[in-house]
């Protein structure tokens, strides 16, 4: 068990730190405090507006850039764009079940292709400017995913959403175990480190156009704990004392409630073949090469 809290955050002063989705729920609540301990935060934002609005209430060294990681064309761009080194980059953006089958502009199933996919593309098209660590946000929803890599973007199977959201998941896990194997075998000191931040009251919840609340939707943000509290194991992740490979979570509540510890995941989540399978595909379909 671990006693970290926003109160311990070591000094930032210096550091870079890239954070997707970073101008709303656990994504901003972890950009704000990342700012104020005094790094340089870096939005990667599909809506550079609402960017700019969350940038400016976060305070403090913070910059917005496009991303957006349902389109492969804008990942190559953003990462074309970037020259600095890169401290920490958190590969935060998702999307959840929202109804029916959604693609991206690349015709990926969009939670597949936006949750993983697009920060797959993006880490290794960065991962030569990172000098400490990539933390990628999962889930424990992953326990529940049966993903099929034959056919990953639900092309000739009938469409469960939320079944693409926990396969989703599981391929955010093992991207992240994947990606420390290479390190590691590479003789690379970078750390690949993966968070789930619990039962979270977020947009992800929020679902139809124009947004509507469900009844669902209206339990969950009763229920859930709010963005600060779901982004301490994402703050865990990406600044403390942990071995590359970790997973963080929530200490309470079966991992779903309060604090940031080490947490398990799913034995399927641990299969190193699975893990390598998922990576030879997310190249073939991205069309980008491993970086290491």
């Amino acid at each position: 068990m671990s006693d970290f809290d926003a109160t311990q955050m070591p000094g930032m002063t210096g550091k870079t730190v890239i954070v997707t989705g970073g101008n709303s729920g656990i994504g901003r609540a972890t950009a704000k405090v990342l700012a104020g301990a005094g790094a340089r935060v870096v939005l990667a934002v599909r809506d550079p507006t609402k960017g700019k609005d969350a940038a400016q209430e976060i305070g403090g060294a913070v910059e917005v850039r496009e991303l957006d990681l349902a389109d492969l064309s804008s990942v190559r761009q953003f990462a074309q764009a970037w020259t600095d080194p890169i401290d920490i980059l958190i590969n935060n953006a998702g999307v959840g079940s929202q109804g029916g089958l959604k693609r991206t502009a690349d015709g990926f199933e969009a939670m597949f292709g936006t949750n993983h996919l697009g920060h797959f593309a993006l880490t290794n098209l960065l991962l030569e400017h990172v000098t400490d660590r990539v933390v990628t946000v999962a889930s424990q929803a992953e326990r529940m995913a049966r993903l099929d890599l034959d056919d990953p973007n639900w092309r000739e199977r009938p469409y469960n959403g939320s079944r693409a959201y926990n396969d989703s998941k599981l391929a955010n896990l093992l991207f992240t175990a994947e990606l420390q194997r290479r390190l590691t075998s590479s003789g690379s000191r970078l750390r690949a480190i993966a968070a789930h931040p619990g039962f979270v009251s977020t947009n992800i919840y929020v679902t139809g156009e124009p947004k509507r609340l469900s009844f669902g939707s209206l339990f969950i943000r009763v229920a859930a704990q709010n963005p600060d509290a779901g982004a301490l194991p994402l703050l865990y992740a990406a600044v403390g004392d942990l071995p590359g490979g970790s997973f963080t979570g929530p200490e309470h509540l079966m991992h779903m409630r309060g604090g940031a510890e080490l947490i398990k995941r799913s034995r399927t989540a641990d299969d190193p073949e699975l893990a390598k399978r998922l990576w030879t595909v997310s190249e073939q379909l991205t069309g980008v090469d491993a970086a290491i």
